[in-house]
């Protein structure tokens, strides 16, 4: 009797580099929309701020907008040096949350200049509340107000290394706002010297500190000019030298460990940051040719912790953290044999009945476990993989089904006895309600007629052979 696996058509690999490149083509895209969508992100601190339900920083504004003249007033009174300059910053502070405010002062000649006196004062908490106004005007979307404060910028990297957690956190968020905005802005950093200025921090042991420079390196990184303009002065080599890396792996660790723990409020807006600084990095890393080694799989196993944890209330985390398992498994085994090794295969799976940008990553991952070979496919064969593709070729979304179909074609290639059980699934009619697809036709012909039908044809031949050795009665 004739083993099914000697009937098998076996296909050559001739157009694998093919499809490999235009997968990459396809994360390219996703990853040049996602950092576009992720340009315009900002980061803003207030001891009054509320955490709404997609995870960003809410506002509970309770003054009215300040006139011209009473912006005046406000800026006439505080520099007279009075004890009640605190109170009167603070007043402006709640003023400047208001865009018509924020339009209005930068406006006011000399406006800025006084704040930035007060900003440079030997008084801490004088300090320190011209500080919070300086961040309130950073998180304007008007492009005017960010260049308006270009003169605060030396300063904000001068105060880098502060005299409190909380001021040095203030500069650097504030600083990531106006990298976000304004091109002259990011143009006048870099001559300063944002880049050692935010090597500096590194070696900082406050997560607060570590969590802004993650920011902060995260919207230079992100920046339309960054491949010609930042990244060269950025000197990712100078970058994992000084432990940046590692630095951020370690707060990564630290933050999954205070997941056990009863306060957890507000940790998503810690944790952020610090995937996406991460996650850049390692993006990076690929143009520039420089190896970054990361070898501490409990990091998977951290970034497993934070989906599962705000999965329900804080999906946005979920992309972080999937962007990063991407970066971490696109060309290392290591990270693609733990994920199989620590069984977190099953979780990941989980994640394909998600959002769907959230199903569109976890299959970009799977994917690049497909990719390293028969071993690999041969787990994710065992761990069902076959029934959850099944379930994401039922959606409409054309991008889901296409890198579903780019599975199916990694898995018939590495191990082709997983075509006869999608066969036996009926897996050819999931394929064809797509056959009529502009977008989909042509891949899921060429998947049905290189895999899909030797596979039919083998089984008939192998059921025939069998019929063929049986005793007649």
């Amino acid at each position: 009797m004739w083993s099914r696996r000697s009937c098998r058509y076996r296909p050559d690999a001739s157009g694998l580099e093919e499809l490999r490149a235009r997968r990459r083509e396809q994360e390219s895209a996703l990853r040049k929309a996602r950092r576009q969508q992720q340009l315009v992100s900002k980061r803003l601190l207030r001891e009054d701020s509320l955490v709404n339900g997609d995870g960003q920083a809410g506002v509970e504004i309770g003054s009215e907008p300040l006139s011209e003249q009473e912006i005046l007033q406000l800026l006439r009174d505080v520099q007279r040096g009075t004890e009640e300059r605190k109170k009167l910053l603070s007043r402006l502070r709640q003023g400047l949350q208001h865009k018509e405010t924020q339009q209005k002062f930068v406006r006011l000649e000399g406006s800025m200049w006084v704040l930035i006196g007060l900003f440079t004062s030997s008084l801490a908490n004088v300090q320190m509340e011209a500080a919070r106004c300086l961040h309130e005007l950073s998180h304007s979307s008007d492009p005017a107000v960010a260049e308006a404060c270009l003169p605060a910028t030396s300063y904000l990297l001068t105060y880098l290394s502060g005299h409190s957690v909380e001021f040095t956190e203030l500069c650097l968020y504030t600083l990531g706002n106006l990298a976000v905005e304004s091109d002259a802005v990011r143009k006048q950093l870099l001559p300063q010297g944002i880049i050692p200025a935010l090597a500096s921090c590194i070696q900082s042991p406050h997560v607060a500190v570590q969590e802004g420079l993650g920011y902060v390196l995260s919207q230079l990184l992100q920046a339309r000019e960054a491949p010609t303009k930042i990244i060269p002065h950025v000197n990712n080599s100078l970058l994992i030298s000084q432990g940046m890396v590692s630095t951020l792996v370690l707060v990564l660790l630290e933050l999954a460990s205070m997941i056990s723990k009863a306060a957890t409020e507000g940790l998503e807006l810690l944790i952020c940051p610090v995937l996406r600084c991460l996650s850049n990095l390692l993006a990076e890393d690929e143009t520039e040719g420089c190896k970054v080694q990361i070898q501490d799989d409990r990091l998977l196993v951290a970034l497993f912790l934070f989906m599962q944890y705000f999965l329900q209330q804080h999906p946005f985390l979920v992309q972080e953290c999937l962007w990063l398992l991407n970066n971490l498994t696109a060309d290392e085994p290591i990270f693609c044999s733990a994920v199989l090794t620590l069984d977190l295969l099953p979780a990941l799976l989980q994640l394909l009945s998600c959002s769907r940008m959230v199903t569109l990553l976890a299959l970009t991952v799977l994917c690049n476990i497909a990719e390293k070979g028969p071993a690999y496919c041969h787990q994710l064969h065992q761990k069902a993989v076959l029934p959850s593709l099944l379930s994401t070729l039922a959606l409409s979304d054309a991008q889901v089904v296409g890198q579903s179909l780019e599975l199916l074609h990694l898995l018939f290639l590495h191990l082709p006895e997983a075509a006869d059980d999608f066969l036996s699934q009926a897996g050819l009619q999931a394929l064809e309600q797509h056959q009529d697809n502009p977008q989909l036709q042509e891949r899921v012909r060429a998947l049905s007629e290189t895999y899909l039908q030797p596979a039919a044809a083998s089984l008939i031949s192998c059921a025939g052979a069998s019929a063929a050795v049986l005793p007649s009665s």
